[in-house]
């Protein structure tokens, strides 16, 4: 595993969720688009503002994912699932490069007392 590379991809991922975050939260604060004066289309955007909602704390959920995932790799621990000990799997850390489990023991807790 070339874990500079990793590491850019990793710290890429996590600048792109932070801005993401941010326009959400200025859209949330109504910089750029005020309420109308409208009340129905008022209700609309409201109900516009918790699917915002939604994606900003997806967003900085994703981050702090991502910095854990930074903070194992520093420590030499990314690619090692946290709960038996083993591998992660290569091809799983492709899809979810923040994963801290194995396929086995985030689908099944019991996986890891199996180990």
């Amino acid at each position: 595993m070339d874990k500079e590379r990793v590491r850019q991809a990793l710290q890429a991922r996590r600048a792109e969720l932070r801005t993401r975050a941010s326009h959400v939260s200025s859209d949330l604060r109504r910089e750029r688009e005020p309420l109308t004066a409208d009340f129905a289309d008022q209700a609309i955007q409201r109900s516009n503002d918790e699917v915002l909602g939604a994606i900003g704390n997806s967003a900085e959920e994703e981050a702090h994912l991502i910095e854990l995932a930074l903070r194992r790799l520093d420590e030499g621990r990314y690619g090692v699932c946290v709960s038996c000990g083993g591998e992660i799997a290569p091809r799983r850390l492709e899809a979810v490069p923040y994963a801290e489990r194995c396929a086995g023991c985030a689908s099944d807790p019991a996986h890891a007392a199996g180990r």
